[in-house]
């Protein structure tokens, strides 16, 4: 996952910079006002979006895979406690019957 997240880290970098130049060497429109540099990240942002979708597909399902390998191994640990927590109530309530029993038996 960390994988994934800086290659699109970077994708957006590589974006942002090519509009950086973009926008100072005049081929796209600047912001209004002050807010030049907002523009340039919202730009950068909207262009990297669709080609990190398109470029990390291999590793998105690769990350994606790997997280759903961890949700199974933790449900599968949790089945197993509550198997374990059952059994274990099981065994405490047989065993203070039979001390029961065993009193009715004695009086």
């Amino acid at each position: 996952m960390l994988r994934y997240t800086l290659m699109r880290f970077g994708i957006f970098v590589g974006c942002l910079l090519a509009v950086w130049g973009l926008v100072y060497s005049g081929l796209a429109p600047r912001g209004l006002g002050d807010s030049n540099g907002l523009w340039i990240i919202l730009l950068a942002l909207v262009l990297s979006a669709p080609i990190s979708f398109v470029v990390l597909r291999k590793q998105r399902d690769v990350a994606s895979e790997s997280i759903v390998r961890r949700v199974d191994r933790a449900k599968a640990d949790l089945q197993a406690n509550r198997s374990q927590e059952d059994d274990d109530t099981r065994g405490t309530q047989g065993r203070a019957q039979e001390q029961d029993q065993e009193q009715a038996k004695a009086s």
